[in-house]
C-alpha cells in the first residue's frame, strides 16, 4: 500500500513538473517575441512622430538608437546576475523595467521623454540574450538546440507583427495608443513572470568579476564572438539594404521580406539539427558555403531563384547565430557562466550590426552600383563560417 502511495506521488509530482517545463519554455518565445516587438514598434510610426514632434531623419534615429546603446552596455551586467542570482531572479527585475518603460513611452508629450523611456526600455529588454539560455538550459537539457531555435523564432515572429501589425493599427489608434497597447502586453508578461515562474537550480555560478578576465583569455569564447559579430552583422545588413538593392535591380522592394522567412526557419531547423547531430563543425562550414552561394547569387539571380537566394541568406544567418547562442550551454568549460558568456558576445556582437551597414553604403556610394556591398557580405560570412569551422574548442 505504502509503495503504491509512493508511486503515485512519484507520479503526480513527475506530471506537475512536466507542466511547468512547459509554461516555463512557452515563455522563453514569448519574452523574445516581446522584444522584437517593442523595440521595432517605432519604426512603421516615423513619419507621423517626426511630424509631431518636429524631428529630423538624424533625431528619430537617435530614438531607435538609444535603446540599441542602452542594450549593448546592459547584457554584460544582465548576465553576471543571471549566473549569480538566477534567471528568475534577473527577469523579475528586469522585465518591471522595460514594461514601465514601455508605458511611459506612449505616454511621451516630448522629445526627451521619448528618448529616455528609449533608453532604459533596452535597459530592460538587455536581460533577454544573456538569460534565455539559463532558462533553456534548465527546463530542456536533452533539447538545448532545438528550443534555443524556437525562442530565436520568436524574433522574427515579434518583428514580422511590429512591422505587419503596426501600420494597419495606425488607421485607427494613435502611435501613443499604440504604444500604450503593446506596453500593456509587457506589463501582463511581467506580472505572469512574477506570479509563475520558477526555477529548481540553485545559483552559484564559478564566474565574479575578478574570474570575469579568465572568460576573456577563452579562445572559443572569441569564437563565438566572431560567430555572433558575422551572424548578426550580414542579417542586419541585408535587412537594411535588401529593399534598396531591389530596388536597384528594378523589383518590387516587398520581395525582401522573404528574408525574415528565413529568420524565422532557421530556428527550429538548425536547433534541431544541433540536438541531433554531433558534427558541428560540419555543419559551420556548410553554412558557410550556403551563405556564400545564396547571397552571392542575389546579384545575379532573378524571378524565383532570386527569392529561394534571399531566403536561404536569411536561414544560414541566423542559423550560425542559433549555433552561437546554444553552444556555450553545451560547452564543457563555458556552461557554468552561460550568462556571462551570451552577454558578453551579444554586446560586442553588436560591432557587426553597427559597422557592415555603413561599409555596404560605402560600397555603393563608391562604385555607384550595389555588387560589390553584397559581395563583401557574402565574402565576410563564407570566411567567417568555414575558417572558424576548423578552429578547436
Amino acid at each position: 500500500m505504502m509503495e503504491q502511495r509512493l508511486l503515485v506521488a512519484g507520479e503526480n509530482m513527475a506530471v506537475k513538473s512536466n507542466r511547468w517545463r512547459w509554461v516555463m519554455l512557452s515563455f522563453s518565445f514569448i519574452i523574445a517575441f516581446l522584444l522584437h516587438l517593442l523595440l521595432f514598434a517605432t519604426a512603421p510610426m516615423v513619419t507621423v512622430i517626426m511630424s509631431e514632434m518636429g524631428l529630423s531623419h538624424v533625431g528619430f534615429g537617435l530614438v531607435f538608437s538609444a535603446a540599441m546603446v542602452s542594450l549593448i552596455l546592459f547584457r554584460v551586467p544582465w548576465g553576471l546576475i543571471g549566473d549569480r542570482l538566477g534567471y528568475v531572479n534577473a527577469f523579475r527585475i528586469a522585465l518591471p523595467i522595460s514594461a514601465i518603460s514601455a508605458v511611459l513611452r506612449g505616454l511621451s508629450t516630448d522629445y526627451l521623454t521619448l528618448l529616455l523611456s528609449q533608453f532604459f526600455l533596452g535597459v530592460g529588454l538587455a536581460v533577454v540574450l544573456p538569460c534565455l539560455p539559463l532558462l533553456i538550459k534548465e527546463w530542456s537539457p536533452e533539447s538545448l538546440g532545438l528550443w534555443t531555435g524556437i525562442y530565436i523564432s520568436g524574433f522574427a515572429v515579434g518583428n514580422a507583427t511590429a512591422l505587419g501589425l503596426t501600420p494597419l493599427m495606425l488607421h485607427i489608434l494613435g502611435w501613443r495608443s499604440i504604444l500604450l497597447v503593446y506596453g500593456a502586453l509587457s506589463v501582463i508578461v511581467s506580472g505572469l513572470w512574477w506570479g509563475v515562474a520558477r526555477s529548481s537550480v540553485r545559483w552559484a555560478s564559478e564566474l565574479e568579476f575578478k574570474g570575469f578576465a579568465k572568460l576573456l583569455a577563452d579562445r572559443y569564447v572569441w569564437l563565438l564572438l566572431v560567430f555572433m559579430i558575422a551572424s548578426m552583422g550580414c542579417y542586419d545588413t541585408l535587412a537594411t539594404w535588401m529593399p534598396k538593392v531591389l530596388e536597384m535591380k528594378g523589383l518590387d522592394k516587398a520581395l525582401a521580406s522573404f528574408l525574415p522567412l528565413g529568420f524565422f526557419l532557421a530556428g527550429p531547423i538548425m536547433g534541431f539539427a544541433l540536438d541531433r547531430f554531433q558534427n558541428r563543425k560540419t555543419m559551420i562550414a556548410l553554412l558557410g558555403v550556403t551563405a556564400a552561394i545564396s547571397i552571392t547569387g542575389i546579384n545575379y539571380a532573378s524571378g524565383p531563384p532570386l527569392l529561394v537566394c534571399i531566403v536561404v541568406s536569411g536561414f544560414s544567418c541566423i542559423s550560425a547565430l542559433t549555433i552561437s547562442l546554444t553552444m556555450p550551454a553545451k560547452h564543457n568549460r563555458l556552461s557554468a557562466s552561460v550568462g556571462s558568456v551570451v552577454g558578453l558576445t551579444s554586446s560586442l556582437g553588436n560591432i557587426g550590426p553597427l559597422v557592415m551597414p555603413v561599409v555596404f553604403g560605402f560600397f555603393i556610394d563608391a562604385t555607384g552600383a550595389f555588387q560589390m556591398s553584397v559581395f563583401s557580405v557574402a565574402l565576410l560570412a563564407s570566411i567567417v563560417f568555414i575558417f572558424g569551422s576548423r578552429i578547436t574548442e
